[in-house]
């Protein structure tokens, strides 16, 4: 028996790559429109739910979303979500409208063919160089002058250790979100570790729920105040955590 769940997990991970480069061919030529300049975003961003909601479902992965405040249609917003899964993407925008812009790390850049627009549509971070953190809060300044959102996952990263139900959290998110005095939206994702974590035989087809709590404003809130918004939203996702994790 393991041996056959070991050859299921290996094909249904390449799997997962090869859903990932199909709608991408197929939508190759608007998608290299799109991005010729920055004022296509929009364009691409509703491709990128296409692209996004046709390897969930490919996958074997459905998802159900419990909305406690709506986004607004043309207000910017700081988008923030616990990230245990590479999937963590791809469900960011299948339930999020608002065009945004992901604030990632830039070694997803060496993934075949996701790489070449992820590299030219999101604002990359080297979290080893403080030049790199600069030049990434001028790009969300002005993405966020353009009247998009930005979705961060505030861990920083994926911690190797799974058992790790939520991590720290980098000051970035909330350094921004305070100085374009935008709402903070955190969402929970409570099952995308167990459906497609990063240890390669692991996961399932299956459910993935996720949670939009109630915002949190920023205004009148200033840079000294982050560390207390930062805690404030990591103990608010950590929470939604364990009531997903008790009613398992």
């Amino acid at each position: 028996m393991k041996i056959f769940k070991i050859a299921f997990w290996v094909l249904w991970r390449i799997w997962f790559y090869i859903l990932m480069a199909i709608p991408i061919l197929l939508m190759l030529p608007f998608l290299l429109i799109s991005i010729i300049s920055e004022k296509g975003y929009p364009y691409f961003f509703k491709m990128a739910r296409i692209w996004a909601k046709f390897i969930l479902f490919g996958m074997g992965f459905y998802y159900t979303v419990k909305r406690e405040q709506k986004l607004i249609k043309g207000k910017s917003y700081m988008i923030v979500a616990n990230h245990t899964s590479m999937t963590d993407i791809m469900l960011m925008l299948a339930i999020i409208k608002n065009p945004f812009v992901f604030v990632g790390k830039k070694e997803l850049v060496k993934i075949p063919l996701f790489g070449f627009f992820y590299k030219r549509t999101c604002i990359l971070v080297d979290r080893s160089s403080s030049r790199s953190k600069n030049e990434v809060f001028k790009r969300a300044q002005s993405r966020l002058n353009q009247g998009l959102s930005i979705c961060i996952f505030p861990e920083g990263g994926v911690p190797d250790d799974e058992s790790i139900l939520l991590d720290e959290f980098k000051d970035g998110a909330f350094r921004l979100a305070i100085d374009h005095q935008i709402p903070i939206v955190p969402i929970v994702f409570a099952d995308n570790k167990e459906r497609f974590s990063y240890t390669f035989l692991s996961g399932s087809p299956g459910r993935m729920r996720v949670k939009v709590l109630p915002f949190i404003e920023t205004k009148n809130r200033t840079i000294d105040n982050r560390k207390e918004l930062k805690d404030q939203v990591r103990n608010i996702i950590y929470d939604g955590l364990i009531d997903f994790e008790k009613s398992k």
